[in-house]
């Protein structure tokens, strides 16, 4: 799995598909043929809404972790996707909820 880094990147999948999770937003989008990246990509994004530093850390580490939970055995390969925090629920959210929300969120996008 492959982390996006590069704001164009973020901007890009912003622009495409999403689905709101109870937990945070899933944006997700298929790159082109000739576009570079091999695999699976993902982001992660906390704002300053989320809450201090260490409350939009705390948000990436659980995304960050669902990732490479639901992500790697359920995301399709030559896609790019983006999770963002919400604020109040990425953080506090029961781990299984989150997990779930990511695989509903992930066959709107897909389906």
């Amino acid at each position: 799995m492959n982390v996006l880094k590069q704001r164009r990147e973020f901007v890009a999948a912003s622009k495409a598909r999403r689905a709101p999770a109870p937990g945070f937003l899933l944006q997700a989008r298929e790159r082109a043929e000739g576009e570079p990246g091999e695999g699976l990509r993902v982001g992660f994004t906390c704002s300053k809404k989320v809450g201090n530093a260490v409350a939009r850390n705390r948000a990436k580490r659980r995304l960050r972790a669902l990732a490479h939970e639901v992500l790697l055995a359920e995301g399709l390969t030559g896609w790019d996707y983006v999770l963002v925090g919400k604020p109040g629920a990425t953080a506090e959210r029961d781990f299984d909820a989150l997990r779930g929300d990511l695989r509903k969120a992930l066959a709107r996008v897909h389906g």
